[in-house]
Protein backbone atom coordinates (compact mmCIF):
# COMPACT_ATOMS: atom_id res chain seq x y z
CA UNK A 1 0.00 0.00 0.00
CA UNK A 2 2.09 2.93 -1.25
CA UNK A 3 1.80 6.00 0.92
CA UNK A 4 -0.26 4.06 3.48
CA UNK A 5 0.12 1.47 6.17
CA UNK A 6 1.31 -1.99 5.13
CA UNK A 7 -0.58 -5.18 5.94
CA UNK A 8 2.28 -6.48 8.08
CA UNK A 9 2.25 -3.27 10.14
CA UNK A 10 -1.52 -3.52 10.61
CA UNK A 11 -1.16 -7.12 11.81
CA UNK A 12 1.69 -6.12 14.14
CA UNK A 13 -0.38 -3.30 15.69
CA UNK A 14 -3.33 -5.66 16.14
CA UNK A 15 -1.13 -8.27 17.83
CA UNK A 16 0.32 -5.68 20.20
CA UNK A 17 -3.17 -4.43 21.04
CA UNK A 18 -4.31 -7.99 21.76
CA UNK A 19 -1.30 -8.54 23.99
CA UNK A 20 -2.12 -5.38 25.93
CA UNK A 21 -5.72 -6.52 26.33
CA UNK A 22 -4.58 -9.92 27.63
CA UNK A 23 -2.26 -8.27 30.14
CA UNK A 24 -4.99 -5.91 31.29
CA UNK A 25 -7.63 -8.61 31.81
CA UNK A 26 -6.60 -9.45 35.41
CA UNK A 27 -6.94 -5.75 36.33
CA UNK A 28 -10.20 -5.13 34.49
CA UNK A 29 -11.80 -8.39 35.57
CA UNK A 30 -10.32 -8.39 39.06
CA UNK A 31 -12.12 -7.87 42.35
CA UNK A 32 -12.61 -4.89 44.60
CA UNK A 33 -12.56 -5.00 48.37
CA UNK A 34 -14.06 -1.60 48.99
CA UNK A 35 -11.51 0.75 47.44
CA UNK A 36 -8.79 -1.93 47.22
CA UNK A 37 -8.23 -3.37 43.75
CA UNK A 38 -7.01 -6.96 43.53
CA UNK A 39 -6.37 -8.95 40.37
CA UNK A 40 -8.00 -11.97 42.04
CA UNK A 41 -8.73 -13.17 45.57
CA UNK A 42 -5.37 -14.86 46.21
CA UNK A 43 -2.60 -12.62 47.55
CA UNK A 44 0.72 -13.36 49.24
CA UNK A 45 1.53 -12.60 52.86
CA UNK A 46 4.14 -10.16 54.08
CA UNK A 47 7.81 -11.22 54.17
CA UNK A 48 7.63 -14.54 52.33
CA UNK A 49 8.51 -13.01 48.94
CA UNK A 50 10.72 -10.25 50.27
CA UNK A 51 10.20 -7.03 48.31
CA UNK A 52 8.74 -8.77 45.24
CA UNK A 53 12.15 -8.65 43.57
CA UNK A 54 15.67 -9.59 44.61
CA UNK A 55 19.21 -8.70 43.59
CA UNK A 56 20.40 -12.31 43.57
CA UNK A 57 20.99 -13.69 40.07
CA UNK A 58 19.41 -17.04 40.94
CA UNK A 59 16.25 -15.38 42.28
CA UNK A 60 15.37 -12.74 39.70
CA UNK A 61 12.27 -11.58 41.55
CA UNK A 62 10.85 -12.49 44.90
CA UNK A 63 13.00 -14.05 47.59
CA UNK A 64 11.64 -17.59 47.39
CA UNK A 65 12.12 -20.33 44.81
CA UNK A 66 8.40 -20.02 44.02
CA UNK A 67 9.19 -16.90 42.01
CA UNK A 68 11.01 -19.06 39.46
CA UNK A 69 7.85 -20.98 38.64
CA UNK A 70 4.89 -18.72 39.47
CA UNK A 71 4.83 -15.23 37.91
CA UNK A 72 4.15 -12.91 40.83
CA UNK A 73 1.98 -10.74 38.60
CA UNK A 74 -0.54 -13.61 38.60
CA UNK A 75 -1.40 -13.03 42.28
CA UNK A 76 -4.19 -10.72 43.36
CA UNK A 77 -1.43 -8.73 45.07
CA UNK A 78 2.04 -9.33 46.47
CA UNK A 79 2.62 -8.04 50.00
CA UNK A 80 6.15 -6.82 50.68
CA UNK A 81 8.32 -7.57 53.64
CA UNK A 82 7.48 -5.06 56.40
CA UNK A 83 9.59 -1.94 55.86
CA UNK A 84 10.45 0.61 58.53
CA UNK A 85 11.65 4.22 58.52
CA UNK A 86 15.29 3.19 59.01
CA UNK A 87 17.00 -0.04 57.91
CA UNK A 88 16.84 -2.83 60.52
CA UNK A 89 19.00 -5.91 60.85
CA UNK A 90 16.42 -7.36 63.23
CA UNK A 91 17.38 -10.91 64.18
CA UNK A 92 18.57 -11.79 60.68
CA UNK A 93 20.09 -9.56 57.99
CA UNK A 94 19.17 -6.99 55.36
CA UNK A 95 21.26 -8.71 52.69
CA UNK A 96 19.62 -10.59 49.82
CA UNK A 97 22.80 -11.51 47.91
CA UNK A 98 25.07 -14.19 49.38
CA UNK A 99 28.04 -15.68 47.51
CA UNK A 100 28.24 -19.46 47.53
CA UNK A 101 31.16 -19.59 49.97
CA UNK A 102 29.07 -17.70 52.55
CA UNK A 103 26.12 -20.09 52.29
CA UNK A 104 26.96 -21.92 55.57
CA UNK A 105 26.88 -18.59 57.44
CA UNK A 106 23.52 -17.77 55.85
CA UNK A 107 22.06 -21.11 56.92
CA UNK A 108 23.29 -20.54 60.48
CA UNK A 109 21.53 -17.17 60.52
CA UNK A 110 18.37 -18.77 59.18
CA UNK A 111 18.56 -21.35 61.94
CA UNK A 112 18.44 -18.58 64.54
CA UNK A 113 15.48 -16.80 62.92
CA UNK A 114 13.42 -19.58 61.31
CA UNK A 115 12.75 -23.12 62.50
CA UNK A 116 10.39 -25.79 61.26
CA UNK A 117 8.16 -27.05 64.08
CA UNK A 118 5.21 -29.40 64.33
CA UNK A 119 2.64 -28.30 61.79
CA UNK A 120 4.33 -25.09 60.75
CA UNK A 121 7.18 -22.63 61.12
CA UNK A 122 8.42 -20.49 64.00
CA UNK A 123 10.16 -17.30 62.89
CA UNK A 124 11.69 -14.26 64.53
CA UNK A 125 13.19 -12.18 61.73
CA UNK A 126 12.44 -9.05 63.72
CA UNK A 127 11.45 -6.76 60.82
CA UNK A 128 14.83 -7.08 59.13
CA UNK A 129 14.56 -4.78 56.11
CA UNK A 130 16.42 -2.23 54.02
CA UNK A 131 14.26 0.72 55.11
CA UNK A 132 11.54 2.58 53.26
CA UNK A 133 13.88 4.85 51.26
CA UNK A 134 15.95 1.97 49.87
CA UNK A 135 12.82 -0.06 49.13
CA UNK A 136 11.17 2.75 47.18
CA UNK A 137 14.41 3.57 45.34
CA UNK A 138 15.90 0.15 44.61
CA UNK A 139 13.05 -2.37 44.64
CA UNK A 140 9.64 -0.85 44.01
CA UNK A 141 10.40 0.53 40.51
CA UNK A 142 11.26 -3.03 39.38
CA UNK A 143 7.92 -4.51 40.51
CA UNK A 144 5.41 -2.33 38.70
CA UNK A 145 4.04 -5.30 36.76
CA UNK A 146 2.91 -6.73 40.09
CA UNK A 147 -0.04 -5.49 42.12
CA UNK A 148 1.65 -4.51 45.37
CA UNK A 149 0.63 -4.16 48.99
CA UNK A 150 3.39 -2.29 50.82
CA UNK A 151 3.67 -3.49 54.42
CA UNK A 152 4.95 -0.85 56.84
CA UNK A 153 5.83 -1.06 60.52
CA UNK A 154 6.90 1.32 63.25
CA UNK A 155 6.94 2.01 66.97
CA UNK A 156 4.99 5.29 67.07
CA UNK A 157 2.32 7.20 65.21
CA UNK A 158 5.03 9.59 64.00
CA UNK A 159 6.90 6.74 62.33
CA UNK A 160 3.76 5.54 60.55
CA UNK A 161 3.05 9.10 59.39
CA UNK A 162 6.58 9.31 57.99
CA UNK A 163 6.16 5.98 56.20
CA UNK A 164 2.82 7.00 54.69
CA UNK A 165 4.23 10.36 53.55
CA UNK A 166 7.19 8.66 51.85
CA UNK A 167 4.94 6.19 50.04
CA UNK A 168 2.65 9.05 48.98
CA UNK A 169 5.59 10.98 47.55
CA UNK A 170 7.01 8.04 45.58
CA UNK A 171 3.89 6.15 44.46
CA UNK A 172 1.00 7.84 42.62
CA UNK A 173 -2.48 7.08 43.93
CA UNK A 174 -3.90 3.97 42.29
CA UNK A 175 -0.51 2.49 41.40
CA UNK A 176 -0.52 -0.01 44.28
CA UNK A 177 -3.31 -2.01 45.87
CA UNK A 178 -2.83 -0.74 49.43
CA UNK A 179 -0.51 0.00 52.33
CA UNK A 180 -0.69 -2.58 55.12
CA UNK A 181 -0.10 -1.38 58.70
CA UNK A 182 1.75 -4.06 60.66
CA UNK A 183 0.89 -3.02 64.22
CA UNK A 184 0.89 -6.57 65.60
CA UNK A 185 4.30 -8.22 65.16
CA UNK A 186 5.60 -10.35 68.06
CA UNK A 187 9.19 -10.49 66.86
CA UNK A 188 10.16 -6.93 67.76
CA UNK A 189 9.34 -7.16 71.48
CA UNK A 190 7.01 -4.19 71.59
CA UNK A 191 3.46 -3.75 72.94
CA UNK A 192 1.52 -2.27 70.02
CA UNK A 193 -1.65 -1.91 72.08
CA UNK A 194 -0.31 1.36 73.44
CA UNK A 195 0.05 3.01 70.01
CA UNK A 196 -2.54 1.46 67.69
CA UNK A 197 -5.27 4.08 68.17
CA UNK A 198 -2.91 7.01 67.62
CA UNK A 199 -1.40 5.24 64.59
CA UNK A 200 -4.82 4.84 62.99
CA UNK A 201 -5.99 8.34 63.94
CA UNK A 202 -2.90 10.13 62.62
CA UNK A 203 -1.57 8.00 59.75
CA UNK A 204 -4.66 6.62 57.99
CA UNK A 205 -6.08 10.04 56.96
CA UNK A 206 -2.73 11.02 55.43
CA UNK A 207 -2.51 8.03 53.10
CA UNK A 208 -3.25 8.51 49.40
CA UNK A 209 -3.64 4.73 49.21
CA UNK A 210 -6.13 2.36 50.87
CA UNK A 211 -4.93 1.11 54.27
CA UNK A 212 -5.14 -2.48 55.52
CA UNK A 213 -4.76 -3.21 59.24
CA UNK A 214 -3.07 -6.51 60.12
CA UNK A 215 -4.64 -8.11 63.19
CA UNK A 216 -3.01 -10.39 65.74
CA UNK A 217 -4.96 -13.19 67.46
CA UNK A 218 -2.93 -12.41 70.59
CA UNK A 219 -4.31 -8.86 70.85
CA UNK A 220 -7.85 -7.53 71.13
CA UNK A 221 -8.59 -8.11 67.46
CA UNK A 222 -12.29 -7.31 67.80
CA UNK A 223 -11.52 -3.99 69.43
CA UNK A 224 -8.80 -3.23 66.89
CA UNK A 225 -11.16 -4.07 64.01
CA UNK A 226 -13.72 -1.61 65.38
CA UNK A 227 -11.01 1.04 65.71
CA UNK A 228 -10.02 0.36 62.11
CA UNK A 229 -13.57 0.91 60.88
CA UNK A 230 -13.86 4.11 62.91
CA UNK A 231 -10.65 5.59 61.48
CA UNK A 232 -11.21 4.84 57.80
CA UNK A 233 -9.19 1.66 57.29
CA UNK A 234 -10.22 -0.08 54.06
CA UNK A 235 -9.69 -3.76 54.99
CA UNK A 236 -8.28 -6.15 57.59
CA UNK A 237 -5.67 -8.90 57.35
CA UNK A 238 -6.49 -11.74 59.72
CA UNK A 239 -4.29 -13.10 61.09
CA UNK A 240 -0.69 -12.26 61.88
CA UNK A 241 1.44 -15.07 63.27
CA UNK A 242 0.69 -16.52 66.71
CA UNK A 243 3.26 -15.93 69.45
CA UNK A 244 5.07 -19.17 70.23
CA UNK A 245 8.13 -20.72 71.84
CA UNK A 246 10.23 -23.84 71.30
CA UNK A 247 13.10 -24.98 73.51
CA UNK A 248 16.02 -27.25 72.76
CA UNK A 249 15.13 -30.44 74.69
CA UNK A 250 18.81 -31.03 75.50
CA UNK A 251 19.70 -27.58 76.82
CA UNK A 252 16.39 -25.88 77.60
CA UNK A 253 17.47 -22.89 75.53
CA UNK A 254 15.11 -21.25 72.99
CA UNK A 255 15.57 -22.42 69.41
CA UNK A 256 15.33 -18.86 68.12
CA UNK A 257 17.72 -15.99 68.81
CA UNK A 258 14.79 -13.83 69.95
CA UNK A 259 13.39 -16.51 72.25
CA UNK A 260 9.76 -16.10 71.24
CA UNK A 261 8.71 -16.19 67.61
CA UNK A 262 5.69 -16.08 65.35
CA UNK A 263 4.06 -19.40 64.51
CA UNK A 264 2.71 -19.81 60.98
CA UNK A 265 1.59 -22.69 58.79
CA UNK A 266 -0.99 -25.45 59.09
CA UNK A 267 -0.97 -25.36 62.89
CA UNK A 268 -2.67 -21.95 63.04
CA UNK A 269 -5.40 -22.52 60.45
CA UNK A 270 -8.11 -23.25 63.09
CA UNK A 271 -7.13 -20.04 64.90
CA UNK A 272 -7.31 -18.02 61.70
CA UNK A 273 -10.72 -19.45 60.87
CA UNK A 274 -11.95 -18.70 64.38
CA UNK A 275 -10.82 -15.07 64.21
CA UNK A 276 -12.44 -14.47 60.82
CA UNK A 277 -15.71 -16.04 61.99
CA UNK A 278 -15.69 -14.08 65.26
CA UNK A 279 -15.09 -10.83 63.39
CA UNK A 280 -18.12 -11.49 61.21
CA UNK A 281 -20.27 -12.68 64.14
CA UNK A 282 -19.38 -9.45 65.96
CA UNK A 283 -20.75 -7.38 63.09
CA UNK A 284 -17.44 -6.30 61.54
CA UNK A 285 -18.20 -5.45 57.91
CA UNK A 286 -14.78 -4.38 56.64
CA UNK A 287 -13.35 -6.65 53.92
CA UNK A 288 -11.12 -9.38 55.36
CA UNK A 289 -8.01 -10.89 53.76
CA UNK A 290 -7.59 -14.19 55.60
CA UNK A 291 -4.27 -15.90 56.16
CA UNK A 292 -3.04 -18.80 58.26
CA UNK A 293 -2.34 -22.36 57.11
CA UNK A 294 -3.64 -21.97 53.56
CA UNK A 295 -2.31 -24.44 51.00
CA UNK A 296 -5.21 -25.90 49.04
CA UNK A 297 -8.42 -24.73 47.39
CA UNK A 298 -10.39 -26.37 50.21
CA UNK A 299 -8.48 -24.25 52.73
CA UNK A 300 -9.49 -21.17 50.76
CA UNK A 301 -13.14 -22.21 50.67
CA UNK A 302 -13.19 -22.73 54.44
CA UNK A 303 -12.00 -19.18 54.93
CA UNK A 304 -14.53 -17.84 52.42
CA UNK A 305 -17.32 -19.69 54.23
CA UNK A 306 -16.08 -18.21 57.52
CA UNK A 307 -16.49 -14.74 56.04
CA UNK A 308 -13.25 -13.83 54.25
CA UNK A 309 -13.25 -11.80 51.03
CA UNK A 310 -9.76 -12.83 49.90
CA UNK A 311 -7.09 -15.26 51.11
CA UNK A 312 -3.34 -15.00 51.49
CA UNK A 313 -0.55 -17.55 51.04
CA UNK A 314 2.13 -17.33 53.69
CA UNK A 315 4.27 -20.35 54.49
CA UNK A 316 2.92 -22.12 51.39
CA UNK A 317 4.79 -19.57 49.30
CA UNK A 318 7.98 -20.91 50.91
CA UNK A 319 8.85 -24.60 51.09
CA UNK A 320 8.99 -27.34 53.68
CA UNK A 321 12.76 -27.55 54.13
CA UNK A 322 15.98 -26.45 52.49
CA UNK A 323 16.39 -29.79 50.61
CA UNK A 324 12.76 -29.32 49.56
CA UNK A 325 13.86 -26.51 47.24
CA UNK A 326 14.64 -29.25 44.70
CA UNK A 327 10.87 -29.80 44.51
CA UNK A 328 10.20 -26.16 43.70
CA UNK A 329 8.77 -26.87 40.22
CA UNK A 330 6.15 -29.17 41.74
CA UNK A 331 5.21 -26.63 44.43
CA UNK A 332 5.00 -23.98 41.72
CA UNK A 333 2.65 -26.16 39.66
CA UNK A 334 0.44 -26.68 42.72
CA UNK A 335 0.19 -22.93 43.34
CA UNK A 336 -0.53 -22.21 39.67
CA UNK A 337 -3.42 -24.69 39.83
CA UNK A 338 -4.69 -22.94 42.95
CA UNK A 339 -4.50 -19.58 41.20
CA UNK A 340 -6.52 -20.88 38.25
CA UNK A 341 -9.29 -22.09 40.56
CA UNK A 342 -9.35 -18.90 42.60
CA UNK A 343 -9.47 -16.71 39.49
CA UNK A 344 -12.84 -18.21 38.52
CA UNK A 345 -14.24 -18.62 42.04
CA UNK A 346 -16.94 -16.41 43.53
CA UNK A 347 -17.27 -16.63 47.34
CA UNK A 348 -20.71 -17.32 48.85
CA UNK A 349 -22.85 -14.25 49.43
CA UNK A 350 -23.15 -13.15 53.05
Amino acid sequence: MPGGVGLEEIVSVAQQRNLRLVRDVPTELGVRLGDIRLRNRLVTSSSLLGYGVANAKLVPYGMSPISQFVPLSRFGAVTTRTVTVEPREGHFTTRDVWPLHELPALLRRYGQALRQVDGGWLNAFGWCNVGIDAYLRDYYPRTREQNTIISVGGFSAEEFVTLVDKVNAAVPAGEIAAVEFNVSCHNVNFDFNQIIESVLAEAVPRSNHPVILKLSPDYDYLGHARLAARHGVSALTAINTVKGLRLDPNTGQPLLKNGFGGLSGRAIKPIGLRVVKELRDAGVTLPIIATGGIRTFDDCREYFWAGADAVSLGSAAWFTSYPGYALSPFHGARIRRLLRRIESYEPPAR
